[in-house]
Formats: C-alpha cells, structure tokens, sequence
C-alpha cells in the first residue's frame, strides 16, 4: 500500500493513512490486489473516519477479482471503473527485439504476451483508491511522474499534463488514458508478427500444416477486441454519468469538470483508436487466410491444366500405337522398312502441332 497526499503545487508520500483527511488537495491510496483483499476493513474503517461512506460489497468483490471485464457503476457517494489494461505480460520483453525471420510461433507468442488484467478505481470527492495487479507498473509511474513534476524537473509550461491532477476523477483519467497509450508499445510488435503471419500463410516454397496455431492467434485477437470493447463502454458509461453530476455555479468547479470531459473524450478517443487497430489487424489475418486458400486453389488448377495439356498431347499419341499395335495382317507402313521412322514423324508432327496450338490458346501459360 502507497498512500499519497496531493495538492494543487506539491505531491507527497504518507507513511500511512491518515487520522483525518488533509484540509487541502485529495488523497491517493494505491494497493496491490492482493493487500486490498487482506487490508480491506482498514480502508473501509478509513473511509467512514473521513465522512466518505464505505465501499459496498459487490464493488469490493469486483476490485479484487481478477477476470472481471471493464465496466462502470456509481453510488451517490462514489463511483467505480473497472479498467483491463493492454500491456507486455511479465517474462516477455525478449519478444520486442526485432526480428526480421520471425516464425508463426513466435506471432503466437506475441499475441500471448498481452496481459490484460484488470484496474479498479474507486472515485470519491476526495480520496481515490486504486487496486492494481501485483506487477502493475501504473501506480510506480505516476508516483515517480508526479514526483518530477512537483519538484520541477520536467521543464514544460504548466498546462493540461504538466499540471498535477486537480481531482481524484482527473488523476484516474490519467491513468486509464496511460493504460491504453502503453498498447502503443505492442502496436509494433503485432504488426510485425502478423505480417510474418501473411508471409508464412503466402509462401508457396513450403506446406503450411499448424493450423491449431493460427486459430490460436485468431482467438486471441478476438479476445483483444473483446476487451476494447469493454474499455470504451466503460469509458461511454462514465462520461454519461458524468454529464449527470449536479450543476454548481462556482466557475472554478465548472471549469475542472469541464477539463474532465475533455480528458474522457480523449481517453475515449485513443480506446477507439486502439480497437480500430485491433479490427485492422484481425482483417489483416482473415485476409491472409482467404489468399492463402486462393493462392492454393491457383496452384493447384496450374499443376491440373499441365497435367490436361500433357494429356491431350499424349492422347492422339497412345492412339496411333494402338492403330500399329492391331493384329492386321496388312496395315499401310507394317511391311515398309521406313515404317517406323514414317510413324514416328507422325507422332511427333502430332504433338509438335497440339503443342503450338495449345501455346497459342494459353494453356501452357500462367497468364490471362
């Protein structure tokens, strides 16, 4: 557990939860999943302390379960996102070295090294409690970010994401859009892997037979889409819920939800941006399939029109040795010594012929 304390200009850690909450800024509560499970009557015993209302026992069962997709609910004293997040699984990082002889394997390989466990945030007025995977990088990032920022190390004018975040809502939103900006890292390599999945399906020098491993990668791209699905109704469900706050007349507060709405549309925005490219990419291997499939049936109607061609041609051939081949006791050619020789011109006049004939029509040809 990492408790944070946050103002407008200054950002720090608390050795603790505190007795009472801070007369200024909010606090951030960030758990394992695991010590949210075995700590949560203290931060339930927290939340009452500070005036907050507890967190209800379906929302509690959701924070720690760890197959749960992305979704939104609300209570009148908070609300709750549940946010699966698209990064590397741990163990993987061998698989973004570049690679230009990759395997149909190792595109299966990639597609498994997406880890998309789940985030849950818990949005109160002033106090935001997030419950993330045991190896979860988010909460380390944004501790070390907002850190830098406040002691004034990122030299950036003090506008939109140089500033540090005016509300437990806005610091959630930051997180979820740098969830999904971290697909980016993976874009390249499922790019990557699913043209070495063209090359491999298109290669017509070797036999491909690993089909339970492409239905594989097809699967888990199908679950990839799955999830983004998820992330953007989620998302659509809490800016929904966000235009139905109550109205208040003070400017500064209209102001900071009105820069909340602009951040949900954009965390909205990158999550369709994401599940157009994961649409793109399961196009790109149905497609790859399709001309695989159709770059088999052309070869194979090129080796059966050799073979027709090469049989017609043989056939008027077959046919004069079975005229010579007849127990006639007189036949024109039997009893001439140039017989044979006369035959055989015949037969390959014959051929000759049928061989030009069929080159002229194109069937001897690859082309139209």
């Amino acid at each position: 557990m990492r408790v944070f304390h946050i103002e407008t200009d200054s950002f720090r850690e608390l050795a603790a939860l505190p007795e009472a909450l801070p007369e200024r800024g909010f606090l951030w509560v960030g758990y394992g999943r695991r010590e949210f499970e075995v700590g949560e009557p203290a931060v339930q015993q927290a939340l009452a302390r500070w005036g907050c209302g507890n967190i209800v026992d379906l929302h509690v069962s959701d924070l720690i379960n760890n197959q749960l997709p992305s979704h939104f609910d609300y209570t009148s004293w908070y609300d709750m996102l549940v946010f699966r997040r698209l990064a590397a699984a741990p163990g993987s990082q061998d698989l973004f070295v570049d690679d230009e002889h990759g395997t149909l394997a190792s595109a299966q390989r990639a597609l498994r090294a997406i880890d998309t466990s789940p985030v849950g945030f818990a949005v109160f007025d002033r106090v935001l409690i997030t419950v993330h995977p045991t190896d979860c990088q988010v909460r380390e990032f944004f501790a070390q970010k907002l850190d830098r920022l406040t002691e004034g190390r990122e030299k950036r004018d003090a506008r939109g994401g140089a500033r540090l975040p005016a509300s437990p809502a806005d610091l959630m939103l930051r997180m979820v859009n740098h969830m999904v900006d971290s697909y980016l890292e993976l874009r390249r390599l499922l790019t990557r892997q699913l043209g070495t999945l063209q090359r491999v399906l298109l290669d017509q020098s070797s036999e491909f037979d690993d089909w339970p491993l492409l239905l594989e990668s097809r699967d888990a791209l199908h679950r990839l889409e799955d999830t983004c699905e998820d992330q953007r109704a989620a998302i659509q469900e809490w800016i929904d819920a966000l235009d139905e706050w109550p109205v208040d007349g003070d400017p500064q507060v209209t102001r900071e939800r009105e820069l909340l709405r602009v951040r949900s549309r954009d965390v909205l925005e990158h999550v369709e941006r994401v599940l157009t490219h994961v649409r793109r990419l399961e196009s790109s291997a149905e497609s790859a399939v399709q001309m695989h499939f159709s770059a088999l049936g052309h070869r194979t109607n090129s080796i059966m029109r050799t073979l027709t061609v090469l049989t017609a041609i043989f056939l008027p051939l077959n046919l004069i040795t079975g005229i010579f081949g007849m127990n006639f006791e007189w036949m024109p050619l039997i009893k001439n010594a140039n017989g044979f020789w006369d035959a055989a011109l015949l037969m390959l006049a014959v051929a000759l012929g049928l061989w030009f004939l069929f080159r002229r029509k194109r069937y001897l040809s690859s082309s139209r």
